[in-house]
């Protein structure tokens, strides 16, 4: 990673998919095709034309969007250069199945196991990822088009439709509230200055390549000598002028396929609470860390954000420093694992002896509540879709499961797969370790497969004030992996170019 020479501003918001500024949450229609190349020129032909839409402007949205995203192995597949290819992120071009070790790492074992998977392996491994997005009404003619465009470069692995759920996942809470507030506008500084309380505030380098991250630094990619830029099609890099930037504007993107067992999520609860719907209701808030509605349980009335007269309030205005023991909110709660919105240091008096004594380790109380790392370098840009027919709490609690439960399409962009999402996936989502956390996994997405040594990891442990913790026990697993790949989201001048080279 290298640091910056540059402090300008500008972002080329018309080469930027615009799925990295928009969650398209108008288009309330989204499809998203798995595509194989069958015959390289007309695969290439097509890409150096798809209409893809950029992060210029929303306003009005547009009837359809098409975002376009390509696998290692695709690039392979379209005759991109291995001087080229090997330049991407070890992770991206091992790709998300890539062997056992690195499987196990993600929770990807027992029912995730890869090699029960419906499409992310072998010959169903996509070469292609294309996202469309429709304003209703719009999307099944729009697909029918795509589709047809791509008939003759590509052959269709599947298609993974989504549902209208409005805004609900599958168990039934509200989703997608939690977000990091991007720096379009490049106001943070492109330094490494130690940050001592949380923000939502992310550098631009997180999530694009080409810019500043939260290093102070650039991500390596694909820097190109320009005698292989004939043409000019690519932006140049920041940090080095003299040289092509085929990562500039583009992201990895991380899919995967998520099937959530919904009778047996509150079915699991139901008998945990023995029948009792308000003790039932409180246990899944507990697991999730907010309530059905969305509201934190970490919050205070004074951390959560005021709103104007008549205006929700906001629900991602919160963090954890007062509830650092998980009274309010279980310290392994899925919520609490998947963003700790700790800062660099744990909470203390101001002043420099108070600074001291935490960088120093000489803060007991501080210690305990420092091991966790900082939330700013493993931050997630999500942009996932629920599929499936909503399943009501009511019926699940009576109606056996039919086998075609609903779940999500798990979708995240970042500038570094292996410091973001497989960071957050395998250090504190599937770790048993966790905030200091004994033999228990995310309550939500955890495989609860034993220990080596034969330890249970079907617990959840939920602290008390002035006593033992309460322990659910025999959780089963409530989240399948069905399928799942690492793609490159190129800025639309790097897609262009990925198209023609040689």
């Amino acid at each position: 990673m290298t640091s910056p020479k540059t402090t300008a501003a500008q972002v080329e918001l018309d080469d930027i998919q615009g799925l990295l500024r928009f969650g398209y949450k108008h288009h309330t229609q989204a499809s998203f095709l798995l595509l194989r190349v069958t015959n390289r020129e007309q695969a290439r032909a097509w890409l150096a034309t798809a209409s893809v839409t950029s992060a210029a402007t929303i306003a009005p949205p547009p009837p359809t969007v098409l975002q376009v995203a390509i696998s290692s192995e695709g690039l392979r597949a379209l005759g991109v250069p291995d001087r080229i290819v090997d330049a991407f992120s070890p992770e991206f071009i091992a790709g998300m199945s890539s062997d056992a070790s690195h499987a196990r790492r993600l929770g990807d074992v027992g029912a995730n196991d890869p090699a029960l998977w419906q499409w992310g392996t072998g010959l169903r491994t996509p070469h292609l990822l294309v996202l469309l997005y429709a304003l209703p009404g719009q999307l099944d003619e729009w697909q029918r088009k795509v589709q047809a465009q791509c008939a003759e470069g590509f052959e269709l692995l599947d298609c993974l439709p989504s549902s209208e759920l409005q805004g609900i996942e599958p168990f039934g809470f509200v989703d997608g509230i939690s977000q990091p507030e991007l720096d379009w506008g490049r106001q943070r500084a492109a330094l490494d200055a130690e940050q001592l309380t949380y923000s939502n505030l992310s550098c631009l380098g997180e999530y694009l390549l080409g810019y500043p991250n939260e290093y102070g630094g650039y991500t390596e990619r694909p820097l190109l000598d320009p005698q292989h830029d004939a043409r000019a099609l690519l932006p140049r890099a920041e940090e080095s002028p003299e040289q092509a930037d085929l990562g500039r504007n583009g992201s990895y993107l991380v899919m995967r396929q998520l099937g959530q067992d919904v009778h047996g999520f509150w079915q699991s609860l139901d008998h945990q609470a023995d029948g009792n719907p308000v003790r039932r209701e409180a246990l899944a808030a507990a697991l999730v860390g907010r309530t059905l509605q969305g509201q934190p349980l970490a919050a205070v009335p004074a951390q959560t954000g005021v709103a104007a007269p008549g205006a929700a309030p906001d629900l991602n205005a919160f963090t954890y420093d007062s509830d650092p023991q998980g009274l309010r909110c279980p310290l392994g709660a899925h919520v609490r694992r998947s963003n700790p919105r700790n800062a660099d240091l744990p909470a203390g008096e101001s002043g420099l002896i108070s600074w001291l004594k935490r960088t120093l380790g000489f803060d007991a109380p501080a210690l305990r509540q420092d091991l966790v790392a900082a939330t700013r370098f493993h931050r997630l840009l999500r942009r996932g879709r629920e599929y499936g027919a909503p399943i009501p709490i009511a019926q699940a609690l009576v109606n056996p499961s039919s086998g075609a439960n609903p779940g999500l399409h798990f979708i995240c962009l970042g500038a570094n797969i292996a410091r973001q999402f497989e960071f957050v996936q395998g250090a504190w989502i599937m770790s048993t370790q966790f905030n200091g956390l004994p033999h228990e996994s995310d309550p939500l997405l955890g495989t609860r497969l034993p220990m080596p040594d034969g330890a249970s990891t079907s617990g959840f442990s939920m602290p008390q004030s002035g006593g033992p913790d309460q322990r659910l026990s025999a959780l089963p697993q409530f989240v399948t992996v069905l399928g799942g790949a690492y793609f490159f989201l190129p800025g639309i001048r790097a897609l262009r170019y990925l198209a023609t080279t040689r």
